[in-house]
């Protein structure tokens, strides 16, 4: 495994796991480990809880919803079983799944589910000055992010048997009045309560859908793992826990809501967790056009999914900050996500001042 991959750390207090209780659970459903488990957590990600388990012959991984209040309908660890094993025979970019365990019957007190741990390397801010990019490389690897996205909003996902994962009607409005609810009952007294945003994503909804297609929720560049010979294939994607059904476009704006370029704001090129400055990155406006290129979609009034997709990611940091500000989680990193609930509410007001 790379270097780049394996940024684990020791499990966080408060969130440790039964080490002894892990290794029955484990050893009782998948064949042929040995030795007792080491059991760390990965650095990154702010939602659901993911640990490396890793054995003298085996390396796994287990995922499990956050401890403290979470909204009921988000942080659904069979959705995202679901929806790997439905997709790993027509598109292969997803771990291999072991089992899930629901709630109710959970020895941990929460559903959770266990897949492979895949080998290969995973960036981050930046592209490793080792892998010697140029212009032309980052340009491909741009190209290829984007491309595999397209290829997932292209499965027909009637023909892998995710009929009933969801209804992909009347998505648009279900997610806008949804997050905007989210954001009701998230809000703490020191964040603006954005009620004008919150408005004009209601007031100025699509009258349409361009489509229906299966949505991964999350698709950034530091959520997928690259082949260690071929840094620009995509060997999985990972953090499957908002996927769905639905419009493709809004799946779109949630990727370019972090997908951040020059001319932004400096707090939102601050915060952002992906190489999108190294050489031969494309802007969003270029995206778009390869997207639209690609698919046939309209994307004319784009300017409406991405300011959706920026206030969607404001609502998902301030669900967790409202943890954090409640003494539920005591992650000392999410004491600045107050603040960054504040910075992209004010960037959604300003690309809708913009049009």
């Amino acid at each position: 495994m790379t270097e780049e991959l394996n940024k684990t750390v020791r499990v966080r207090e408060g969130e440790e796991l039964d080490v002894s209780l892990i290794d029955g659970i484990l050893k009782e459903r998948i064949e042929g480990l040995k030795g007792t488990p080491n059991i760390r957590q990965f650095a990154s990600g702010h939602s659901n809880l993911t640990y490396s388990v890793q054995y003298e012959n085996r390396s796994l991984v287990l995922r499990r919803p956050p401890f403290g209040t979470r909204p009921k309908s988000g942080h659904s660890m069979i959705r995202e079983f679901s929806v790997m094993n439905a997709l790993k025979p027509a598109f292969p970019a997803v771990p291999d799944t072991y089992f899930h365990i629901g709630e109710e019957e959970s020895p941990l007190g929460a559903e959770f589910y266990v897949m492979e741990q895949v080998e290969g390397r995973k960036l981050e801010r930046d592209i490793p000055k080792s892998w010697g990019f140029g212009e032309e490389e980052g340009r491909k690897l741009c190209l290829s992010f984007f491309q595999k996205l397209i290829e997932l909003h292209q499965v027909d996902f009637k023909a892998v048997g995710l009929t009933d994962f969801g209804k992909p009607e009347g998505y648009v409005k279900r997610q806008v009045l949804g997050w905007n609810r989210r954001y009701e009952k998230a809000m703490t007294d020191d964040v603006q309560d954005f009620a004008d945003v919150r408005k004009w994503l209601e007031d100025n909804m699509p009258e349409g859908e361009v489509g229906h297609s299966i949505l991964h929720g999350d698709y950034r560049l530091d959520n997928v793992i690259l082949c260690e010979e071929n840094p620009f294939e995509i060997k999985a994607i990972l953090d499957w826990e908002i996927s769905a059904l639905g419009d493709p476009l809004m799946d779109l704006g949630n990727t370019l809501a972090y997908w951040t370029q020059a001319d932004d704001p400096d707090d939102m090129k601050a915060m952002c967790m992906q190489p999108c400055f190294a050489p031969g990155m494309l802007t969003r406006t270029e995206i778009c056009e390869i997207y639209a290129r690609e698919t046939g979609y309209d994307l004319n009034n784009f300017n409406y999914y991405l300011v959706y997709g920026v206030f969607r990611l404001a609502v998902i940091l301030q669900q967790i900050y409202y943890r954090y500000y409640h003494g539920q989680t005591k992650n000392p990193a999410f004491a600045a996500f107050g603040g960054r609930t504040d910075m992209l509410g004010n960037y959604a007001r300003s690309l809708i001042e913009k049009g």
